[in-house]
């Protein structure tokens, strides 16, 4: 690309960039076709299933009611089971002040990068360092050894996502039993009932343990857990052994487990560690869970919830209500989230196989769109699952973990990983779901105002690459130990307030947009006002900068990652401006302050491309260190962001995709899901499923794996594998098969924008676009052929369907 055109880009992409919010002309519309109503019932019964018990933490069933979870083996002679309580942390209340001096730092760092000492400048970076952040805790691991004939000579287990129950059954020469888990949200329980063919054949015995400090007892027909979480958990990659884990009886959260059974017809006996049941037909086993997490703000120890009365509570409840009626009541509750979205993706479908050997013959090449309809409603599944506590998001392992220090501490790792999470909350009719991670970008606001004054002594609120349920927002590294590739990225702030602007557009919500998400939004701008500099050329860029976790190459072969001016963090700041800009569209009271904002905004040091054609990461075209690295966060613009679009900005599009085919496609699981996502935006459906595919090719466990650095895809219990397993690889590529079918802005909604041609017919019902609409929609030979558009709100959408605008009228 010649440098005229350069400065042609230059000039007028920051115009470019401030026009995409406003109404742009578009053809004029054409009638709209009769919209008919979807058949009610369009997918077949979606569940994941096995003809062996798990050995392997990957092949396992997980279940969750938004807060407790339960991780089943499925065992035959013994049955594991992971427990887990989304609020139990490692650690207490984080001093957001804790290097109170660290601000005084900043200006040496920026004098070193005006004189392009960069070397210099990556050693100053790690004095603006602080603290770790705290580590997701395991509760305990629950084991039923059966008293069962062990000559079994049939075993079936299921995970049933339409119901979300997991079922075991075994059949020996003399009986057959059956089990059935859940854990229910209404009744915050977590249940396992058991039915035996032969009558009085039924026994267990139940034990429990945990990494945790805890104390149990026993007594009649139950089993009392009291423990504590740690007061302190490094991250399993800091290379120390002396106190990496602290326990402290006097701090940290408490936790509880009570277990008990039920049984009309069998006897309960105890021992000191142990609850026994024999002679039984039918039991139920009910495990009630809770912790003193009381908020971020809150000492757990001193100003903790009760947990042992919740607990106790909420065990007595359920035994009160019985199995039928907790199963009836879950089922009903978890439904009302799970059925709002249907999809059938028309294609010749007769295999019926185990899930995992239907991954393995769909790496073959094999055809398999119940497969990839089954993987697109696990992701739904997994957020319903993992995400309804109050400002406790899902976390990197979403709810589900069995180790004391979690790969990444299992934390909330702000720089792509938290929000990929998300990605599929709103466009797949989970908005509810949204809502714990909304919540929490409140708590990071708190205390990354506290963060930004010493830090950087700048207004608004800042966070970085790490966070957890503390709500720390400090640039992580132990205090000048990180690599500022990743502990000093400021940007988590500015990336997380997207999230509350893409609510108000789904939801239509005013209320929600004018006294929760502008105040948060308009707190992370004052920040990026601030932290923003001009270069030589008058214009605003970032100094110090990062792009998360790559590092650039200079001619000179220095290998480094701080520097001014990186794409990403000007690209995440222009979405959150425009996103200001739009608001205050909407709200008028703010006037002053969008003014501000959209000065900025049009004096941002603009996209460049670069002498191979793909959008530049760094200020300067160098060299990245690693061609292929796995993060893509100049591409923010693109997707998550709204920005860069093909028909808006084609030469920032068409480099953005040159840097994809550049990266190619082999990464992790995660950035699969982004990299599809990507493709998606670019309205190549082909190169979009490609990596669908790929994104879920079969991974061993990783105790078994040969080759443990042979990219992402997919364990045997549809678990993403980074690898190891981080969730947000599932909910990343759910998200991109919605974002293949409807896209949106606010100028229309498009229908099929990346349809692959090896989706030629199907049928989607309940997905969601900006404006507060719900789509219905069948297609055949690649066309659009019914459609139907709810709105509470609007009379009619605008809709780029078959290569026309047409006007749809909406129904309630």
């Amino acid at each position: 690309m010649n440098k005229y055109l350069l400065a042609v880009i230059a000039i007028a992409f920051p115009v470019l960039l401030f026009a995409q919010k406003k109404q742009a002309k578009k053809p004029t519309p054409a009638p709209a076709p009769t919209p008919v109503v979807a058949a009610t019932k369009i997918q077949a019964p979606l569940k994941l299933w096995y003809e062996s018990p798990a050995n392997y933490f990957e092949e396992t069933m997980v279940l969750g009611n938004g807060m407790q979870g339960a991780t089943v083996f499925g065992g035959i002679s013994t049955d594991k089971i992971y427990l887990n309580d989304l609020t139990l942390w490692s650690g207490e209340p984080v001093n957001a002040n804790l290097n109170p001096q660290a601000y005084k730092n900043l200006p040496a760092v920026r004098k070193a990068l005006e004189e392009k000492n960069y070397k210099k400048a990556e050693q100053l970076i790690k004095k603006l360092q602080g603290k770790f952040s705290e580590s997701y805790a395991p509760l305990g691991t629950l084991f039923i050894k059966m008293n069962d004939d062990p000559f079994i000579n049939d075993y079936y287990r299921e995970l049933n996502i339409d119901e979300a129950v997991a079922k075991v059954k075994t059949t020996s020469n003399s009986n057959i039993i059956e089990r059935e888990y859940l854990v229910s949200n209404p009744d915050k329980i977590f249940a396992i009932h058991l039915i035996s063919k032969k009558a009085g054949a039924l026994g267990f015995t139940i034990h429990f343990e945990s990494l945790l400090k805890f104390q149990k007892s026993t007594n009649n027909n139950s089993i009392t857990i009291q423990g504590v979480a740690p007061v302190k958990a490094d991250p399993s990659y800091v290379q120390k052994t002396a106190n990496a884990i602290v326990f402290d009886p006097k701090k940290g959260t408490r936790f509880s487990a009570n277990i008990k059974i039920q049984s009309n017809t069998g006897t309960v006996s105890t021992s000191d560690s142990t609850l026994s049941l024999s002679d039984a037909t039918e039991a139920t086993i009910y495990v009630s869970m809770a912790t003193s997490f009381n908020g971020f703000d809150k000492d757990p120890a001193t100003k903790g919830l009760d947990n042992v009365a919740i607990a106790s509570s909420q065990l007595n409840a359920a035994y009160q209500k019985g199995w039928t009626e907790i199963r009836k009541q879950h089922i009903k509750d978890y439904q009302s989230f799970f059925n709002r979205v249907q999809l059938k993706l028309a294609n010749k479908d007769t295999v019926n196989l185990p899930t995992d050997k239907r991954l393995k013959r769909y790496a073959t090449g094999a055809l398999d769109p119940y497969l990839e309809t089954l993987y697109f409603q696990y992701g739904r599944y997994l957020l319903i699952s993992s995400s309804r506590t109050t400002a406790v998001p899902a976390n990197l392992q979403g709810l589900w973990n069995p180790y004391l220090q979690p790969p990444w501490s299992s934390n909330y790792t702000m720089n792509i990983n938290a929000e990929e999470n998300y990605w599929l909350a709103e466009n797949t009719n989970l908005s509810e779901m949204h809502q714990p991670f909304l919540q929490f970008i409140g708590n990071l606001a708190t205390t990354g105002k506290i963060t930004a004054k010493t830090f950087y002594n700048m207004p608004g609120w800042v966070t970085h690459h790490n966070s957890d349920i503390w709500a720390m927002s400090n640039p992580v590294g132990n205090f000048g130990n990180g690599d500022p590739s990743w502990a000093n990225w400021a940007m988590g702030g500015t990336w997380a307030s997207a999230h509350l602007w893409e609510h108000y557009l789904y939801t239509q919500d005013k209320e929600f947009l004018e006294h929760k998400a502008y105040p948060l939004m308009r707190g992370a701008a004052e920040f990026c006002l601030a932290w923003l500099v001009k270069d030589s050329s008058g214009q605003y860029i970032t100094s110090p900068s990062t792009s998360p976790e790559n590092t650039y190459k200079l001619p000179n072969g220095f290998v480094g990652a701080t520097m001014f001016g990186g794409t990403a963090d000007l690209a995440m700041i222009r979405e959150l401006f425009l996103d200001i800009v739009a608001a205050q569209q909407v709200l008028k009271n703010d006037n002053d302050f969008a003014s501000k904002v959209n000065a900025a905004l049009n004096n941002l040091h603009p996209y460049q491309v670069g002498k191979k054609g793909n959008l530049q990461e760094w200020f300067y075209d160098w060299e990245d260190s690693d061609p292929k690295h796995r993060h893509q966060s100049h591409l923010y613009g693109l997707f998550p962001g709204t920005h860069i679009t093909t028909d808006k900005t084609p030469l920032i599009a068409a480099a953005a995709k040159r840097t994809l085919e550049i990266k190619g496609d082999e990464t992790t699981g995660w950035s699969k899901g982004w990299r599809i996502n990507l493709w998606a935006r670019l309205k190549d459906g082909d190169h979009a499923y490609k990596m669908y595919r790929e994104l879920l090719r079969y991974v061993a466990p990783d105790e078994i794996r040969e080759n443990y650095n042979n990219g992402g895809g997919t364990y045997p219990n549809l678990f993403d594998a980074h690898p190891p397993f981080q969730i947000d690889g599932n909910f990343g590529g759910a998200a991109a098969v919605a974002e293949m079918l409807v896209q949106s802005n606010s100028d229309y909604i498009e229908l099929l924008p990346a349809l692959p041609k090896a989706w030629p017919s199907g049928e989607v019902k309940g997905l969601r676009a900006r404006g507060n609409y719900e789509i219905d929609m069948i297609w055949n030979a690649g066309k659009v052929t019914t459609v139907k558009i709810k709105s509470a709100t609007q009379s009619v959408a605008k809709v780029l369907m078959n290569g026309k605008i047409e006007i749809v009228k909406t129904s309630k």
